[in-house]
């Protein structure tokens, strides 16, 4: 019997199925200095223990996507070791800030499942979810990806596909962040004098900064998060790919279009909910990325006078600025040069 994982196949995943993913995993403050070293973040709550404290925390939280890519990085020798692509995202809620010292641990459940039409790849549904040691939960959510097939051959199993939102209810979102004493908020330090109140739907901004992506840090922040996937490591292997490169992990881009973001959105300073995301294309070392966001909606949170909810959605480029803010053709088709399309709730100061 082999002792070595070479990951799942489309057949092998059942609709029903839980998988309790390897290994737990310790953050700690050195995780969040590397995270800050990667991408350059500069929200100020995940950024100064002084600050937060002042708000009501017990410290600084760490950033809300280093949460995410930890939890995602425990799924992917499971579920995405030997996927072609992840395509998607939806239903995410981040339940519970978490610090330095709290230990994550992510559990997976199968949820959908269906053949692709040409009979080698199919797409695979999980719903996963991160919790600490003590069973707190800290973040949910729903990704589909589409898996190799082990045997082309195998016959096709009925198609199961789940009913996802296309928004997470605002008021589901409240929970992630304590009562905050906003009076502290100093607009001075967090490096915008603009609020909730300041942004209208329908507004769009140029986060105006680019940032190029290095071969060595991209594979440097893909360890961090412990994700395996050979298509962003294995220069061997991925020189026979259709790319003939390896390809930047596509949380990476998440990461940097979302640090990018702080020009135009600096005190929105949580993720709270992902209501869905595309990687509309790949990207590799030396390409430069630049990032636009659109606010689409605004909203109160029950019982919560101190911060508001803003849905962004925040679209990221490959070497081509966004002043002109780049999206779909006249035929509703992603420009070559889009490579993310992402939408998601941040909570912001009133």
């Amino acid at each position: 019997m082999s002792k070595t994982n070479r990951g799942n196949f489309f057949e092998d995943f059942e609709v029903g199925q839980v998988i309790r993913h390897a290994t737990p995993r310790t953050v700690t403050s050195g995780d969040q200095a590397l995270y800050t070293s990667l991408y350059g973040s500069r929200f100020v709550v995940q950024s100064s223990d002084a600050f937060a404290r002042e708000l009501g925390y017990a410290q600084a939280p760490t950033d809300d996507l280093l949460t995410f890519h930890i939890v995602f990085g425990k799924t992917v020798p499971d579920i995405s070791l030997n996927a072609v692509a992840n395509l998607g995202y939806a239903g995410g809620r981040f339940l519970a800030p978490v610090f330095p010292g709290d230990t994550i641990s992510t559990v997976s459940e199968v949820i959908g499942k269906k053949e692709n039409s040409n009979g080698k790849t199919g797409v695979v549904y999980v719903r996963s979810t991160g919790y600490t040691e003590t069973g707190t939960e800290v973040l949910d959510y729903v990704r589909w990806v589409m898996v190799n097939k082990r045997d082309p051959s195998s016959p096709a199993p009925e198609p199961v596909v789940p009913d996802l939102p296309a928004a997470i209810d605002p008021q589901a979102l409240g929970t992630a962040v304590p009562l905050l004493d906003i009076a502290n908020w100093d607009t001075e330090l967090s490096g915008s004098p603009f609020r909730f109140d300041d942004y209208e739907i329908g507004e769009k901004i140029d986060h105006v900064d680019g940032m190029t992506v290095e071969e060595a840090e991209h594979q440097m922040a893909t360890r961090l998060y412990q994700n395996t996937a050979k298509v962003h490591f294995n220069q061997h292997t991925e020189a026979n790919s259709r790319f003939g490169h390896r390809l930047v992990y596509g949380g990476h881009v998440i990461s940097i279009a979302r640090a990018l973001s702080f020009n135009g959105l600096a005190n929105a300073f949580h993720i709270a909910g992902i209501n869905g995301g595309r990687h509309v294309g790949p990207l590799g070392a030396g390409d430069t990325i630049y990032a636009w966001s659109e606010v689409l909606d605004k909203a109160e949170i029950d019982g919560r006078t101190d911060v508001g909810a803003l849905r962004l959605r925040l679209v990221a480029t490959k070497n081509r600025p966004c002043s002109d803010f780049p999206d779909k053709d006249a035929d509703g088709k992603y420009l070559p040069d889009v490579l993310l399309d992402f939408d998601y709730w941040a909570m912001m100061p009133k």
